[in-house]
């Protein structure tokens, strides 16, 4: 079997933004948030048509920072519905997101003719498209892949805001009153990943879409929860779906001639509901076996 590079970026640049929208969702899943991610994922659109739409790219920084901006106002938006105006939890989600992503559907038909944004490449993405849009510099260096090194980079953002606000968001996940006590800002921490879920969504909505990033912000993360509860194993396991994720959802995409990105998710979604039966029916096992010390059971 030869070595195909083409397959070995779009496999590798796969794995590092599901690494990376998985260790993101762990936090979010804790917060008993995840859903929020869904809202972010969707509701950053505005800001990404407006950043085109001001700089005429969708690989500028206005795009990162009108998605960003978009990101910070529906958590903002989110919080304040539950809190002031006592929304439930749920549904503040569901106005917020939609809300939202309407008003970013109804830019791109508005300014579909003064800039070239393709709705399609916006919400489902095409990782298939990898090895042929390249970084070159001025000089005619060709860097490789543009999306690799975008997804690479976000990478290092995500592991290094983890790496240094640890503590913090361990603290402001599990007690956010008692984060409070210690002088830990838990607002400002929220704020902070909820922008970088921001990022991350932005940054690969080009591979893998708006719409299907929020898939790996969640199912990878829920998955590794079925069999751990420890925070570090919980961010390795998810880490290893991850790979392989990227791995089985690449060669099943090839062999059925489908949607690489679309085939991820379906195989994040079958590694969680074999994860359950299997899960289940250990439990359904360990009840059904007899002690060998009766006496000691409670």
């Amino acid at each position: 079997m030869t070595f195909d590079s083409n397959a070995f970026l779009i496999i590798f640049t796969g794995a590092l933004i599901a690494i990376s929208c998985g260790f993101l969702g762990v936090f979010m899943m804790l917060r008993k948030m995840s859903m929020t991610g869904d809202a972010i994922s969707h509701a950053v659109l505005p800001g990404i048509v407006i950043g085109f739409f001001v700089s005429g790219s969708q690989r500028s920084l206005e795009v990162i920072i009108g998605a960003g901006l978009l990101g910070i106002l529906a958590t903002l938006m989110i919080e304040g519905l539950r809190k002031k105006a006592k929304v439930q939890l749920d549904a503040s989600i569901g106005i917020t997101f939609t809300l939202l992503f309407a008003i970013g559907i109804i830019l791109i038909n508005l300014f579909a003719y003064k800039v070239d944004l393709d709705q399609e490449c916006v919400l489902y993405g095409e990782i298939a498209y990898l090895p042929i849009d390249l970084w070159i510099t001025k000089s005619g260096l060709n860097l490789g892949p543009r999306i690799t090194w975008l997804a690479g980079l976000n990478f290092l953002f995500v592991i290094g805001f983890i790496y240094l606000l640890f503590k913090e968001l361990i603290l402001t996940s599990f007690d956010e009153s008692f984060s409070s006590v210690m002088g830990i800002n838990a607002k400002g921490i929220n704020l902070a990943l909820m922008s970088m879920v921001s990022y991350t969504t932005v940054s690969s909505f080009e591979s893998v879409g708006a719409i299907l990033v929020v898939a790996l912000l969640v199912v990878p993360p829920a998955t590794a929860f079925l069999w751990t509860k420890s925070l570090i194993p919980l961010l390795k396991l998810t880490a290893g779906l991850g790979i392989l994720i990227a791995i089985f959802g690449y060669y099943l995409a090839y062999w059925m001639d489908s949607s690489i990105a679309g085939m991820m998710v379906t195989i994040a979604g079958i590694f969680f509901f074999l994860s359950a039966i299997l899960k289940r029916k250990n439990a359904t096992w360990w009840k059904g076996t007899p002690s060998p010390n009766p006496s000691l059971e409670m």
